[in-house]
């Protein structure tokens, strides 16, 4: 027959939509021929895929007319993922290989001139799509790849890592026996049992002094709170970031499996990280669509990167406004959507971010050590360019002090990061069992229901409010900071001394009005 379809996916945000790769072959002027919106390196296929058939002992049909369709066609398709299928569907229009049997799978892989199979982004987003829409089929993929994929459970993942490799279980069975060789282990069924990673955070131990930090830390962890550090520098802030994600519970499957997916998308995926929760970094010089995700087609951004995980930017006032401003949604819905005139793309986002920031440009205001040089008006400027409206959304605000060099050299060890969690655990378990989720998510009636303040923290509230002027932001975030602390406290309810506290976390900027 001189049409084939085999089966493949197009990577659309962690969406994963289905490509039917049609081959025809006629008669005609020779040419090789690639529709179907496809991007750059799609288009590129056509010469990887005819040297990889060539140099792998196949025959291309090069005194025909190649027609290949990538449907549906307004799909955008990227990558060299589609190498693989597409050298499939030649081979089965031309004869070469049982085209029936390519039916139950799917394909992807880049192919290198020598018909090696070399691994594509996103395979583990592909394998969770088809899971989570129960779609029972066998993936084909390279071998780096394959270890990925086959960590969704439930699949049917297969690694090669020729071209060869493939070839050989779709041919006739009589023409088996006069087939090249596969490389050796070139073909096998992927089983991948995952394990627990060691622990790969730093330990909270090492930082010296710091106690309120580390509350405000165990707070934050506790209820899935966003935190903002505001100390002059060398202060231990970035220390005790670094240390944050160390204090938070272990990821469940589905949640490694998400994580998982969006560093996959970015071939950032590391087996050695598996159920270990994401810390991102970015550089202030960032830009918003580094930062929130972007591009065409889009891609995730570094929120996106930290989902279940901690979204940790330092010098703070120093990214860009308009990177900054992106963060109000994300912080709010724990998704990002990207928009194109085309298409959209859903990516989500359900991060913690930890910020730190100097009180000033020179970072000395209100310092012990060194005196602020820094004039009324620069401090203004320099602080103004966190919005209320962002600052609004950050649940907890604590100043982070210098350590004197006493204390640095002689003071103990401090509270490990294991004795922290397992009070995060117990805290964020009885949110869970009251709620179904942590104390950040709780959203309009909800407050009110669980917070369970008694007539004592109410009036406190009220005053608070009234007196630093709270928006209804601000005072519905205190509730659930108070109401983490309770838990943490093993209470009830929420009484006055928790109200008290939670207060204390949401203090204007040293020096701004």
């Amino acid at each position: 027959m001189s049409l084939s379809l085999v089966q493949s996916r197009a990577l659309l945000g962690l969406e994963a939509a289905d490509v039917t790769v049609e081959v025809h072959l006629a008669n005609g002027l020779p040419s090789f021929t690639l529709v179907g919106l496809a991007e750059t390196e799609v288009k590129e296929s056509r010469d990887r895929v005819r040297s990889a058939i060539q140099n792998a002992g196949l025959e291309f049909p090069n005194n025909k007319k190649i027609v290949v369709s990538l449907a549906p066609a307004d799909l955008p398709k990227d990558s060299g993922r589609f190498d693989l299928p597409i050298a499939l569907g030649i081979l089965a229009a031309s004869g070469q290989i049982q085209g029936v049997r390519l039916a139950g799978h799917e394909f992807a892989g880049e192919l290198s001139l020598s018909g090696e199979l070399r691994p594509v982004r996103g395979a583990l987003a592909m394998a969770l799509a088809l899971h989570t829409r129960g779609v029972a089929t066998k993936l084909v993929l390279p071998m780096d790849s394959a270890q990925e994929a086959a960590l969704v459970p439930g699949g049917e993942v297969y690694g090669a890592r020729h071209l060869l490799d493939v070839v050989r279980q779709f041919l006739p069975e009589d023409d088996k026996a006069a087939a090249p060789e596969p490389s050796d282990d070139g073909w096998a069924r992927i089983h991948v049992t995952p394990g627990v990673a060691a622990s790969q955070y730093a330990d909270l131990a090492e930082v010296k002094g710091h106690v309120g930090a580390k509350r405000a830390l165990e707070i934050a962890a506790a209820g899935a709170h966003s935190l903002l550090m505001v100390g002059e520098p060398g202060s231990g802030k970035s220390m005790l970031a670094q240390r944050f994600a160390g204090l938070l519970p272990a990821m469940s499957i589905d949640e490694a499996l998400e994580s998982a997916a969006v560093a996959s998308l970015g071939g950032r995926f590391a087996t050695e990280r598996w159920m270990c929760r994401p810390t991102s970094a970015p550089h202030h010089t960032s830009s918003a669509v580094a930062l929130v995700g972007g591009g065409s087609p889009p891609r995730p951004g570094e929120i996106s990167r930290a989902h279940h995980g901690v979204l940790f930017l330092d010098e703070f006032p120093e990214f860009a406004r308009s990177a900054l401003e992106a963060l109000r949604e994300p912080l709010e819905t724990g998704t990002i959507t990207i928009v194109r005139a085309a298409r959209r793309a859903e990516f989500p986002a359900r991060f913690q971010l930890i910020a730190a920031m100097n009180p000033c440009p020179c970072g000395y205001l209100g310092s012990s050590l060194k005196s602020c040089r820094c004039t009324p008006d620069q401090v203004s400027r320099y602080q103004g360019k966190l919005s209320g409206p962002l600052l609004d959304r950050i649940d907890l605000h604590i100043e982070v002090p210098a350590v004197s060099a006493e204390q640095l050299l002689n003071s103990p060890p401090g509270e490990s990061t294991e004795s922290i969690r397992s009070r995060v655990v117990a805290a964020r378990e009885r949110a869970m069992q009251r709620q179904g989720h942590a104390n950040q998510n709780l959203q309009g009636s909800a407050i009110d229901r669980h917070a369970e303040l008694d007539a004592t923290a109410l009036k406190f509230i009220y005053n608070a409010a009234a007196k630093l002027g709270w928006s209804a932001r601000s005072t519905h975030r205190a509730l659930k900071v108070a109401r983490t602390i309770a838990d943490l406290a093993s209470s009830e309810t929420v009484q006055v001394v928790h109200v008290a506290e939670a207060v204390q976390y949401r203090r204007g900027l040293h020096g701004v009005a």
